[in-house]
């Protein structure tokens, strides 16, 4: 997993390899609105062109204006493009960890191994970031997320090592105290028989990063188009994916380079990029690539949420069978690294 500090820094060193351009920094869109009525007298006709006004107080014209401006997108809403879809009521609770390295220098686990456990309320995920280091992505009920934000470091911990290791009973008991948790779990942890094979379960987190636990509501959404006339939309201004596959940054980077290849291709033949004839091969090409993966991990949302006994029996046999089929195994993985 790469941390997004260190792509934007990837990125900014590319752009300064490119011809001229220009970054405005330390300033904010005022508005977008369409461009000036066309005149007789105007040489070119900049009435299709989307004017956006900076803060600052700067106009600028755009032969096409790219909408990768997130979730609430106002490049979306002043093309006119709608969304579809629903909130799942439930919170992402993220936050950087460092793990303890004890285990890893007895050989427990592979540093670079990611793990899911899916809880009734939703999945805990531990991905691995360079060193020590990991992420926590962790799907929760709005509450739950609320009190998981509120509790001191070392309870939050203890709540996070729980969450892979002990049952669904012990994680609800501790979830409902104020307080104490870190101590709950020691105690728990040393009449419980916890599993740590390292092959199914991840190193414990030793600490929190201060000031990175957060949270963020979790939708499904999808624009009815990604296009529309000198307007084109990348990543969560296009989707909104959940995250328990972890695809919401691949599908993102898939938009930026199908985007980028049509821009390239109408170049080549003369045409206006602004143009939606052009722009219809770009959406053509992601809305359905997206929608798929959109409907993949929305079915796996509801169906990790059922927690009736033989689906639940069901679900697991079906996973076991799939870690044993390697070539079906091997395109799943693809799939999710965006191979």
């Amino acid at each position: 997993m790469t941390e997004n500090p260190n792509l934007q820094r990837a990125l900014l060193r590319r752009l300064t390899e490119l011809p001229p351009f220009s970054i405005f920094e330390s300033t904010k869109v005022a508005s977008i609105e369409p461009g000036p009525p066309e005149s007789s007298q105007d040489l070119l006709d900049l009435s299709s062109y989307p004017t956006v006004t900076l803060s600052s107080g700067q106009k600028l014209l755009a032969r096409l204006l790219i909408g990768a401006d997130g979730l609430s997108s106002p490049v979306r809403q002043f093309a006119g493009l709608q969304t579809r879809g629903w909130d799942y009521e439930r919170q992402g609770v993220v936050a950087t960890l460092k793990l303890a390295e004890d285990d890893y220098r007895q050989g427990r686990n592979d540093p670079v191994t990611a793990f899911q456990r899916f809880l009734p309320s939703g999945p805990i995920a531990l991905l691995a970031l360079p060193e020590n280091y990991a992420t926590l992505v962790w799907t929760t009920t709005p509450e739950k997320a609320a009190k998981l934000k509120a509790l001191a470091s070392e309870d939050f911990v203890a709540m996070v090592n729980a969450g892979f290791r002990l049952g669904n009973v012990d994680l609800d008991y501790m979830n409902d105290m104020e307080n104490g948790q870190a101590d709950e779990f020691n105690w728990r942890s040393s009449v419980v028989r916890v599993p740590e094979n390292g092959l199914h379960m991840p190193r414990r987190a030793e600490s929190v990063q201060e000031g990175s636990v957060a949270s963020f509501p979790l939708r499904y959404r999808q624009a009815d188009s990604y296009t529309s006339s000198r307007v084109a939309l990348v990543g969560d201004a296009a989707h909104t994916v959940h995250p328990l596959a972890g695809q919401g940054l691949n599908m993102g980077l898939a938009d930026v380079k199908s985007l980028a290849t049509t821009i390239e291709d109408t170049v080549k033949h003369g045409g206006d990029i602004g143009d939606e004839m052009y722009l219809s091969k770009y959406n053509s090409e992601m809305w359905m690539e997206n929608n798929r993966m959109l409907g993949v991990t929305d079915k796996l949302h509801k169906l990790y949420s059922v927690g009736w006994g033989p689906l639940v029996g069901v679900r697991s046999l079906g996973l076991n069978l799939v870690d044993k089929m390697g070539p079906l195994k091997g395109w799943l993985m693809k799939q999710a690294g965006g191979v």
